[in-house]
């Protein structure tokens, strides 16, 4: 053996493949100390730091062979590796007992979400209360910005969005109805599903990959540059300066959005209408009223508050929960925006349950 045996020398990868065939062809120690008849002189190794050593050691099957000469220098490296190398834990084979325990840890991280959840619900309510009878002392700057950048910057692609459901939920439904001769009952399936269901979902899962990401990021990003922690010293509560402002904003704008989206979508539909089934728009407008009941639209203004609510809640709470570096932030918004909708979906269906009388 000789040369450098070092990091920087072992770690290129044309030295490390030459070196490995050649450790492999001069053969590894056993359990009875011998290395089978192989003498390892170490003496022209100019340079051996612990990264050699551990090398030199592993192939050695981690116990020294019958036969080396090393120099003393030499010698106190590879006797420091054997004294603090330790052997790799093998990895448990995967079984029942694993199992239950990934199952026991995946519950308890669902409770500890629940718990935060439940806790940021509390705070806002008691912070709630203070600001009606504080309202001087109110975050209105926060709340006017926020109802700005949720609200009024989201509105063309919801239009859009809306509009070409819309459009393709007409012609479908044109196709069905055209074979049983129900033509003007488009107006009946379109108002129905676009005013109760599908305009206040579409703009809540809008919503909730645009504007619930941001809030998340946003507030992970202050927990990376630790102005979180600033706050907290400073006395300035998190839920009062950014959970509030934020569940408030998206309380008075979903609803709004939602009636944006359901609009647009009427517009698309009534035109698809028009082109695939000779509807007018102006039967149309004046036969949605009937075919549609008011408590509709009062449903779906009240579903659209709680998802506001909803998507802020659980934005926020995920961007509390990120730890200050950049791999949390990216998982922390990415669960932010899966569990946004998830929760949405699942708070439509609890509403299509409880109201299935209403407004049919």
């Amino acid at each position: 053996m000789l040369g450098l045996w070092t990091a920087g020398e072992l770690t290129a990868r044309p030295v490390w493949e030459a070196l490995s065939a050649r450790l492999q062809a001069l053969g590894t120690g056993d359990t009875s100390g011998s290395a089978g008849g192989t003498l390892w002189d170490l003496r022209q190794i100019s340079q051996l730091d612990h990264l050699g050593a551990q090398v030199l050691w592993n192939h050695w099957g981690r116990q020294w062979p019958q036969k080396i000469e090393v120099e003393p220098a030499h010698r106190a490296v590879l006797e420091r590796v054997a004294q603090f190398s330790v052997a790799r834990p093998a990895v448990p084979a995967p079984g029942f007992s694993q199992s239950f325990v990934k199952l026991g840890e995946g519950l308890l991280e669902v409770v500890h979400h629940f718990t935060d959840v439940v806790a940021l619900v509390g705070r806002l309510a008691i912070n709630l209360v203070k600001l009606v009878k504080r309202p001087g002392e109110g975050p209105w700057r926060d709340i006017s910005g926020h109802l700005y950048h949720i609200g009024a910057t989201a509105l063309p692609i919801t239009a859009l969005v809306g509009f070409l459901i819309g459009v393709v939920l007409a012609y479908l439904i044109s196709q069905q109805l055209k074979q049983f001769g129900a033509d003007a009952f488009i107006v009946d399936i379109l108002g129905i599903s676009l005013i109760r269901e599908l305009g206040p979902v579409l703009a809540a899962i809008l919503i909730a990959g645009r504007s619930g990401s941001a809030i998340t990021a946003q507030i992970g990003v202050m927990r990376v540059t630790e102005e979180l922690d600033a706050m907290r010293v400073m006395g300035i509560a998190h839920s009062y300066r950014l959970v509030m402002p934020r569940a408030l904003a998206l309380a008075v704008v979903m609803p709004l959005i939602s009636v944006w989206t359901t609009v647009a979508a009427l517009v698309g539909g009534m035109l698809a209408a028009d082109l695939a089934m000779g509807i007018t728009p102006s039967f149309f407008i004046n036969a949605l009223p009937a075919a549609v009941d008011a408590a509709n639209l009062t449903l779906a203004t009240a579903k659209s508050v709680v998802f506001g609510v909803l998507i802020a809640l659980i934005g926020c709470h995920f961007g509390l929960r990120v730890k200050p570096n950049t791999e949390s932030l990216g998982q922390g918004t990415t669960a932010s925006v899966v569990t946004s909708i998830t929760v949405v979906i699942l708070v439509d269906a609890l509403f299509a349950v409880l109201f299935k009388g209403i407004g049919i």
